[in-house]
């Protein structure tokens, strides 16, 4: 009687190790690593394979259908691919999982349809000093110098400076060169130009324009602008107006320089909207690693 009770025992410790471990070489089932299928979805809508991007997502919110991240980026690039209802799919399990996140995956689509509706314009507008001006730098030469389209830039500026002389102005770029930031020589151009240096809040840290929009928000809510006319160049202006639409930035007005404008008028195909979504992605902060 005792062997048979020792012998049951065995047995049941050998079938607990069995379902643990996955005994006789059978392999316990694992749960999708999420981590990993979140970057990995991030590397491939970088790489520009949305379709590997989108099944990375599937599978990731088929194993934890709460992955608040997930579920934005699933939701935006369905909106991209034009799939309506993996867009509202997504979009309504967000709003019960993270109403926050969902009310930011909102914002991030509208930014980008407003910034495809963007009309580049060389035209200064009216504007009050409860708008600012925002002027995007441009890498500088070698020596520290402006290159003529951060000077086409700059000339919109300043026209849009005397159109609303109460405006604070930000400029806005790092990348030094020879010792000067793209902000620093911006400023310098414009208070060349007979600009009020007091006007002028130098923005230096920025490196793309992802970075221009976060870091001139803050500068303009600190200015105390509540909205701002964006300068920068017609190739450039779409893409701009939705990082600051996302970074919280009313944008009121996008003045350009003449440069390229002409081709630029016409809104870009969808192919050609997919940096502005990459970049309105990494505005919203949802491109980090896990």
């Amino acid at each position: 009687m005792k062997t048979s009770r020792h012998w049951k025992f065995l047995v049941a410790t050998a079938f607990a190790a069995c379902t643990i471990t996955g005994l006789a070489g059978v392999p316990a089932h694992a749960a999708p690593d999420t981590d990993a299928l979140y970057n990995s979805a991030q590397r491939n809508f970088t790489d520009g394979n949305d379709a590997a991007g989108r099944a990375d997502l599937r599978t990731l919110i088929g194993a934890d259908p709460n992955h608040a991240e997930a579920l934005a980026l699933q939701a935006i690039w369905s909106d991209y691919a034009g799939d309506l209802p993996a867009l509202a799919g997504a979009l309504g399990r967000l709003h019960i999982v993270d109403p926050a996140m969902a009310q930011g995956t909102d914002n991030v689509l509208g930014a980008v349809r407003a910034a495809v509706g963007t009309l580049p314009n060389p035209l200064p507008a009216l504007a009050g000093p409860q708008t600012g001006i925002v002027v995007l730098g441009y890498g500088l030469l070698p020596d520290g110098s402006l290159r003529p389209e951060l000077e086409n830039r700059l000339t919109a500026a300043w026209l849009q400076s005397l159109v609303a002389p109460g405006s604070p102005i930000v400029v806005t770029g790092g990348n030094p060169q020879n010792g000067i930031t793209e902000a620093e020589a911006m400023r310098n151009w414009l208070v060349g130009h007979g600009v009020p240096q007091a006007r002028i809040n130098v923005e230096t840290r920025a490196s793309s324009t992802v970075q221009n929009a976060l870091f001139s928000t803050r500068m303009l809510r600190d200015a105390g602008a509540t909205s701002a006319i964006v300068v920068t160049s017609p190739n450039h202006v779409r893409r701009a107006v939705a990082d600051f639409i996302v970074a919280g930035t009313r944008v009121v007005g996008a003045m350009t320089s003449l440069e390229q404008l002409v081709s630029h008028l016409p809104p870009p195909a969808k192919p050609s909207q997919r940096g502005i979504y990459l970049d309105a992605i990494r505005t919203f902060e949802l491109n980090a690693a896990h």
